[in-house]
């Protein structure tokens, strides 16, 4: 049996690897998941208090780590870091904690400025759950990915 060379299979199963990873992304859409990718988001509408967890990773930026976040009147309350990164923003630069508006504003910014990549996947509720962004695809440490679960909105009362 010939075997191919130890390159040849690595690039090869980097291919495969790339193209199954592209016919699951081509797969898009509406979900039985009820999460959403779009171009322009469904109708939600930010509400003035709620909570969440974000956990934002990727690139070389400030904001990175895991956080627990309340929002009331519109801005963030209360900020708790779930890891030792989010730990180190609240304390050290707690300014920099955004609220989920905050977040859908930084990706119409990077589809206004023709970022590479600026896409969003959508809870059934029209909130996000989940932000890539790439600005420029060959550059190094640019992108940004935000993960949004236990969003909660708070009850009037």
């Amino acid at each position: 049996m010939t075997r191919a060379p130890r390159r040849t299979r690595t690039a090869s199963a980097v291919a495969l690897g790339g193209a199954l990873l592209l016919a699951a992304v081509g797969c898009g859409g509406e979900s039985g998941t009820g999460v959403r990718t779009a171009e322009e988001p469904p109708t939600w509408q930010e509400p003035a208090a709620y909570s969440y967890t974000l956990e934002s990773m990727a690139g070389e930026r400030s904001l990175l780590g895991k956080f627990r976040i309340t929002v009331r009147d519109g801005e963030v309350a209360e900020a708790t870091g779930l890891d030792a990164s989010g730990l180190r923003v609240v304390r050290h630069m707690p300014e920099h904690v955004p609220t989920i508006g905050d977040l859908l504003a930084e990706l119409r910014r990077a589809r206004k400025d023709g970022a590479d990549r600026a896409e969003a996947e959508y809870a059934a509720d029209g909130h996000p759950e989940r932000i890539v962004l790439d600005p420029r695809e060959g550059a190094i440490d640019d992108e940004a990915v935000y993960v949004i679960s236990g969003y909660e909105e708070a009850k009037a009362g």
